[in-house]
């Protein structure tokens, strides 16, 4: 995999933060600095009535929703609300609205004082983690995530495939359970230690699941439809990387993590590259987590609909701090954080 060149002002920007990304590299103390990573999930995380805590509650969430509703054309709060369920699970609604309460979570914790160092998202979810970062605006995202969900609902629909947890198998086991059920099947998700999604055809996912029983792993087949983040989906990031081509970026505010590469990456073009090369790509989701602690993250916040990527830290990390924000509920504990992390860079500046 190649990198991009980065421009002066990319280049000044990583080094002022001290640290290490794709294509250009920066001293850093691989320290527990205090530093926090924003995570949001991916598609899988939706739920009937998600968000509607938040929107009750708090008026930068309100705004959030009402803003998505004039995006999309349609009432994505009540459909996050009220549902119905079938229509929800839609790939073509449900990205947006992960997306919108992902967003709306993030919104409420940045206003009770929570100041993040880097954001990350699995699959979908790092639109969000480009919108909390300052890289893309939501708008421009929401009309991303609309233009993905049907990109790859149409590949979905023309080539069936499907997709499969592999349980208690290592990343060198299960990517060797792929090559022997044959060239139609590849590892889509690193989660965590343990468990490995794979993608594929519909028989090559079958052929995995037998074969992964006779070498004494449980496997698990995964209501959805299409075999995301693997080859079959060229045809979706063809798609997806001509209407990126016409897509303005934005200088932002926090490091990107991407899931892709598990680097910090920046810069226009790369992020571009990314957003469709995600497509095709698997998640790297345990790598990036061990990145961002390499970088000195020693809390994790996870903005979105309900606690996905919690789990999955710590199962990557058994004494991880991790905490979640998506109802009214959850902001004691982010006012606590923040107000903890304000209190630790204030003595931090006075030294």
């Amino acid at each position: 995999m190649t990198t991009q060149p980065l421009g002066f002002t990319e280049r000044m920007w990583v080094c002022q933060r001290g640290i290490q990304i794709a294509g250009a590299v920066a001293e850093t103390e691989h320290t527990s600095s205090g530093k926090i990573a924003l995570m949001f999930p991916g598609q899988g995380s939706q739920q009937v009535g998600m968000g509607a805590g938040l929107h009750q509650a708090y008026p930068s969430a309100r705004a959030t929703f009402e803003e998505a509703n004039d995006v999309l054309g349609y009432d994505l709060s009540t459909l996050c609300f009220d549902g119905p369920h079938d229509q929800l699970m839609r790939t073509d609604f449900c990205q947006p609205a992960v997306l919108t309460t992902s967003v709306a979570a993030w919104r409420v914790a940045n206003d009770h004082g929570l100041i993040a160092d880097m954001a990350m998202g699995h699959s979908l979810g790092e639109y969000a983690a480009l919108v909390a970062s300052g890289n893309l605006d939501f708008a421009t995202a929401l009309r991303l995530v609309v233009e993905r969900g049907r990109a790859t609902e149409e590949v979905a629909t023309r080539v069936p495939g499907q997709m499969a947890a592999l349980l208690g198998a290592s990343d060198e086991e299960a990517e060797a359970l792929c090559r022997e059920a044959g060239d139609d099947v590849w590892p889509a998700n690193y989660n965590c230690p343990g468990q490995i999604v794979a993608s594929g055809g519909r028989r090559g996912i079958d052929r995995l699941v037998e074969i992964a029983r006779t070498h004494g792993f449980k496997t698990r087949i995964l209501d959805i439809e299409g075999a995301f983040h693997s080859s079959v989906m060229a045809p979706a990031a063809d798609r997806l990387r001509e209407t990126l081509a016409g897509v303005g970026f934005t200088t932002p505010s926090m490091p990107f993590l991407s899931a892709t590469t598990a680097a910090i990456e920046a810069g226009a073009e790369r992020v571009r590259t990314l957003l469709a090369q995600q497509l095709t790509a698997p998640v790297r989701f345990t790598q990036s987590v061990r990145t961002a602690m390499d970088l000195g993250v020693d809390q994790f916040v996870e903005c979105g609909p309900r606690k996905v990527l919690v789990g999955l830290v710590r199962r990557i990390r058994s004494d991880a701090d991790v905490c979640h924000i998506g109802a009214p509920d959850d902001i004691p504990t982010i006012v606590a954080l923040a107000q903890a992390r304000a209190n630790a860079r204030g003595i931090s500046d006075r030294r």
